[in-house]
């Protein structure tokens, strides 16, 4: 398997990517797939209008005649909701939120984001990540033949915001736009407008509530808008004539779809919205159990994300735990050196966030980990960070500024335990 280190600036010339390590077949990516697709459907607002799933279905069938999509059977479906997303599940069912297909400025940016999602489902991503996390129960199951119609269930898999089959590296995003750049030249769009849409997207620092989502699923792989840039110098000149011309009906049309009832306009849907805070934590603590790991939080306070998530966030009374994972540019994790990238980052996204003082030495989970104060206006934050196969884990204590809970803080590293 190519690695993201293959995709630099100088190569000789395009190369087809391979999916990586696997446990599961295709035909079983497929099952799971359908099986997550009706999971999702019960918990987003999937729009039913017969032009624009037509449209989808002529615009995604147009790129998966490219070989590189891989004859998976492609499904399409809009969902309403104002942030900036889309997602793929293994097998081919793909998830556009109508605030994406808003920020877009043509069908060739359209078209580069099905790409790249078509992307993540030709190269397994999904089932490559969960092999990975999996690799001792999964044969057992296959083995015995258990693989059915509960696989999910017995896989401990919900699928949310953050879940295994969502939740992709920055090896897979970088091989997901390279591949992606391919399937859009091969059904005649220009893939520059692949660029210039994360480009668009890159530049959204004024409103990152919108795309916060998308960055904690699609995690910047670094200098991608150059990336796709240099990749397209090594492809062969074509004319790119693929414009249907419906695109500006489309996205009128979607623009004044009443929302679903319960959601105002504008809005993300009711599920997602975080109940009131109390006015103080809570002194008795409840467990929280993630895939592999688990740590414990005042039982007053409310999970946002749902249950079985490689990424939530628990807030109450004014304080906010945010729980996640940060995945290195290569394949081995530093503790010092990934935690500065990841507070660059976190600074990316906050300009006004500086760190207050050195990271000191932690233990969480009987793991060596790194703890680091950052301060912001009104806010204080501690970041817990501690390696793990999956990634960089770590927790985001959030406090106002003359409340500074460590005493809470305290009690929530200590509670950590991996599996």
């Amino acid at each position: 398997m190519l690695t993201s280190a293959a995709l630099l600036p100088g190569m000789a010339q395009l190369k087809t990517l391979k999916p990586g390590f696997n446990l599961f077949s295709k035909e079983q990516d497929v099952q799971l797939g359908k099986q997550a697709e009706a999971q999702v459907e019960k918990q987003v607002h999937v729009v039913h209008n017969a032009e624009v799933d037509n449209y989808l279905s002529r615009l995604g069938g147009r790129l998966a005649k490219s070989p590189l999509a891989s004859g998976f059977p492609f499904s399409f479906h809009l969902v309403y909701d104002k942030n900036i997303n889309a997602f793929a599940l293994p097998g081919g069912p793909i998830f556009i939120n109508t605030g994406l297909f808003a920020a877009t400025e043509n069908e060739a940016q359209l078209a580069g984001v099905l790409a790249h999602e078509m992307s993540h489902v030709a190269l397994r991503h999904g089932t490559n990540q969960l092999s990975k996390q999996r690799f001792i129960q999964i044969p057992a199951l296959i083995a015995g033949a258990a693989l059915g119609n509960n696989a999910l269930a017995q896989l401990g898999i919900n699928v949310v915001a953050g879940s295994a089959l969502l939740r992709m590296s920055r090896t897979d995003e970088a091989q997901a736009d390279y591949n992606g750049t391919q399937i859009m030249a091969d059904a005649g769009y220009n893939p520059i407008e692949m660029a210039r849409f994360f480009e668009k997207l890159e530049s959204q620092t004024g409103n990152p509530g919108r795309i916060a989502q998308f960055l904690s699923d699609h995690p910047n792989p670094g200098n991608r808008v150059q990336a796709v840039q240099d990749e397209i110098q090594y492809m062969p000149q074509r004319s790119y004539d693929a414009n249907t011309g419906q695109f500006p009906r489309i996205k009128q049309l979607i623009a004044h779809i009443p929302p679903p009832p319960g959601v105002k306009r504008g809005s993300a849907p009711p599920e997602a919205a975080p109940q009131a805070p109390p006015s103080q934590p809570s002194s008795t603590f409840r467990e929280y159990r993630g895939q592999s790991f688990s740590f414990s939080y005042p039982d007053n306070w409310q999970v946002a994300n749902g249950a079985d998530s490689n990424s939530i966030s628990i807030a109450g009374a004014g304080y906010k735990i945010t729980q996640s994972y940060y995945y290195p540019t290569g394949d081995t994790i530093h503790l010092k050196r990934d935690t500065a990238n990841l507070i660059q980052q976190l600074q990316q996204q906050n300009p006004q966030l500086q760190m207050a003082g050195d990271s000191r030495a932690i233990s969480a989970g009987g793991k060596k980990g790194l703890e680091t104060t950052l301060q912001s206006g009104d806010e204080t934050d501690r970041l817990a960070t501690v390696p793990r196969p999956e990634g960089l884990f770590y927790l985001l204590f959030t406090a106002p500024a003359d409340q500074s809970g460590q005493n809470i803080f305290d009690k929530v590293i200590a509670s950590v335990r991996f599996e």
